[in-house]
């Protein structure tokens, strides 16, 4: 039986040895679905093959729908906290931006899934984004606010960008085109690895916050 969560503060490296296994579901769009890569290479299999790596015994559910906004996670979040699931990455918003949604909504469907999995008392990692600025100051503050503040409000984990690893928000797009797709968009599979990377210290914290409010 899981127990609720609360605040969360401890180190990336210092972790206890994983004691049995936690499922984690991956909730997001195409770059969690990974798109225009070959399954292996796609961000869920690189980041469970990572952990267990790391001696993580883990295993990953792929949750992302390429094209999906926050509104489409918040419609799905129930039956992906199937009763296996001890932990949630949430890496939802890019969609979104490129539909202009209001920030508000966005906010709102975040919370939505935020309250599901404290529901579930699933561990979560969330995973913040930064809008451009030609939408203007007042929709770039307020997106951007959205992701820390949720997380602080519901004590979860939280990583700013999912591109931490190839920069994060402050990504030089020159610097980072050998990692990206033809499109300048989604990571290829070298881009992938290094995106793991990022992750990596977040998600083997988040497998710990799982096991302790598991009891494990």
């Amino acid at each position: 039986m899981r127990k609720a969560i609360g605040g969360i503060v401890m180190s990336f490296w210092a972790f206890p040895a994983f004691a049995e296994g936690v499922v984690i579901a991956a909730l997001g769009d195409s770059l969690t679905q990974g798109y225009g890569l070959q399954q292996a290479d796609g961000f869920v299999p690189q980041l469970e093959t990572w952990l267990q790596d790391q001696g993580a015994e883990v295993t990953l559910i792929n949750a992302g729908v390429s094209g999906d906004t926050t509104a489409g996670g918040a419609s799905r979040v129930a039956w992906t906290l199937t009763p296996e699931v001890d932990a949630m990455i949430v890496a939802l918003g890019g969609n979104d931006l490129l539909r202009g949604i209001d920030p508000a909504v966005g906010r709102a469907n975040l919370e939505a899934i935020l309250q599901a999995a404290k529901a579930a008392d699933v561990a979560v990692l969330l995973v913040g984004m930064q809008a451009p600025g030609n939408y203007g100051p007042a929709y770039k503050d307020a997106f951007d606010a959205m992701y820390p503040e949720l997380a602080a409000q519901y004590g979860t984990l939280f990583q700013e960008s999912f591109f931490d690893g190839l920069g994060g928000a402050g990504l030089d797009p020159a610097q980072a085109r050998p990692f990206l797709q033809a499109d300048g968009i989604h990571p290829n599979a070298e881009g992938v690895k290094k995106i793991v990377e990022g992750f990596g210290p977040n998600v083997l914290a988040l497998i710990n916050a799982a096991q302790l409010a598991g009891g494990s």
